[in-house]
């Protein structure tokens, strides 16, 4: 009995968190909604005069897109002598001669090459750097990935009118999100964050994060702020924070547009995944409490903690999943009574409200309801159930975030498969070491297959639906993960 309770105990913690998390994303829909009504794509007042600006390409090894990057900053449309692009370069291979070459080809374009012989720092390192020496009132930050739009500037500055605003983030939009059932599954996702999350909290004043790329600052923002620290793996949100705990505004502008890729491999999203997933983590334990005991309002608090904690869903996810088997078999046994079996029912409600924030994010923005309804009915229940499948991977990265254990900035590899140059088995920068949660990624598709096997063979079918996502979800996950760890061997 002992070993019941527990196994109902863990259930019903799980679900809680799941309900609470999902209560933060429904306050945060409903705040989308209102921004919805009150947003106005009227352009800012064009300043009198504009400042100089500084645009910052953070690159390591990128021999698939460095040259796109150079060519798309190269057009961006702002007076030559108030630009200056830098090229942080951290590069080991072949990267370092081909822009080298490729700036050659801009002689009118004010770059600048700064290449360190190690990567102390990482990304945060480079970027600090950098700052010394930059010249621009103005820090416009881009990945390797990414194509700038040319107005990127003369449509985001004009948002600094205020002394106060120290950042504005544009949307970021996807070259490839047709390319695969996975980059289709990364937009899905990404546009939630994008729309209902970042709107839904800048709305309402609550804290937002710059998002790595696709972001431009004001430098004394980020002076004030501490600058950029390395002791985390997400160095944007941990300046994110510090900046808007010591007052500084955000801007949050969907309309303006910021193209980039999505990894097209299960072993690039994992790679992405864990980084985002233990940077989260590390924040939470270096922020949430400060931000608890500063002199917030009540919904930036709240929000704060939904913020920075939310990547704690796998834990909550996994512990649930897990202990949802025991409670699956008890029950089928009578050793639970009906009456509390119903009673946490109330549970889906959480599931409810996650879908729906999805859903509607899925439609913001599409032409003809009716063609989107056909994609939304298979997307969304793929994407829940993949995600309920990088569970037990997202949760040793959230773990290990909570506890403090430490590991190399591993960044994403990039592809530019679009190009047509390049083909996906041929990339050198393909992750080959599968990790051991793989293997039981696919012990966990073969257990829940198993339980959705008996669910239907016994009549039970209280978790039918919960188990088939999961033995979906981590079949799809391990079978992607195989493929992809071998690839190019």
């Amino acid at each position: 009995m002992i070993l019941l309770y527990i196994l109902c105990g863990l259930y019903f913690l799980g679900m809680s968190f799941i309900l609470l998390y999902s209560l933060a994303q429904g306050h945060l829909l409903f705040h989308f909604i209102k921004a919805q009504k009150e947003f106005s794509k009227t352009p800012q007042k064009t300043p009198e005069s504009w400042p100089k600006v500084t645009v910052q390409l953070p690159v390591f090894n990128e021999l698939y897109v460095v040259e796109r990057l150079i060519d798309s900053v190269a057009k961006l449309n702002y007076p030559a002598h108030l630009l200056e692009i830098q090229i942080l370069d951290d590069s080991t291979d072949q990267t370092c001669e081909l822009i080298l070459q490729k700036i050659k080809e801009y002689p009118e374009v004010n770059f600048q090459y700064l290449h360190r012989v190690n990567r102390e720092g990482f990304k945060a390192g480079a970027l600090r750097e950098g700052l010394e020496k930059a010249d621009g009132e103005f820090i416009a930050i881009f990945d390797a990935d990414f194509v700038p739009d040319p107005d990127f500037l003369l449509k985001t500055l004009p948002y600094f009118s205020s002394e106060k605003v120290g950042m504005v983030q544009s949307r970021w939009t996807h070259l490839n999100r047709r390319f695969s059932l996975l980059t289709r599954l990364q937009a899905f996702a990404l546009d939630a964050h994008f729309f209902i999350e970042q709107m839904g909290r800048n709305q309402q004043g609550a804290f937002i994060n710059f998002n790595g790329t696709g972001g431009i600052w004001r430098k004394t923002c980020i002076l004030d702020s501490g600058n950029w620290h390395d002791d985390t793996l997400t160095e944007d949100l941990d300046l994110s924070y510090r900046a808007q705990r010591k007052g500084w505004k955000f801007v949050y502008r969907p309309e303006i547009e910021s193209p980039a890729e999505l990894p097209p491999v299960m072993s690039a999203i994992k790679s992405q995944q864990f980084r985002w997933t233990k940077g989260g983590a590390e924040c939470a334990a270096k922020h949430a409490g400060k931000v608890f005991s500063e002199n917030h309002a009540p919904r930036v608090k709240f929000h704060s903690f939904a913020h920075l904690f939310n990547s704690t869903i796998f834990i909550a996810v996994l512990l649930t999943s897990l202990s949802s088997i025991g409670v699956w078999l008890a029950a089928t046994k009578g050793l639970i009574p009906d009456f509390w079996v119903k009673l946490s029912a109330i549970f889906l409600v959480g599931f409810v409200i996650i879908a729906l924030v999805y859903l509607i994010s899925f439609f913001v923005g599409k032409k003809t309801w009716a063609g989107s309804a056909l994609g939304v009915i298979w997307q969304l229940p793929l994407f829940l159930s993949v995600s309920m499948g990088l569970a037990l991977h997202n949760s040793q990265a959230v773990w290990e975030g909570l506890t403090g254990k430490k590991s190399p900035f591993i960044r994403t590899p990039k592809f530019n498969l679009e190009s047509g140059k390049i083909k996906l088995s041929s990339n050198k920068y393909l992750l080959h070491r599968m990790p051991v949660t793989t293997w039981f990624e696919g012990i966990f598709a073969l257990v829940f297959g198993g339980m959705v096997f008996l669910a239907i063979q016994e009549g039970n079918y209280l978790f039918l639906p919960f188990h088939s996502l999961l033995a979906l979800g981590y079949g799809l996950v391990f079978i992607t993960s195989f493929k992809s760890y071998g690839l190019g061997r």
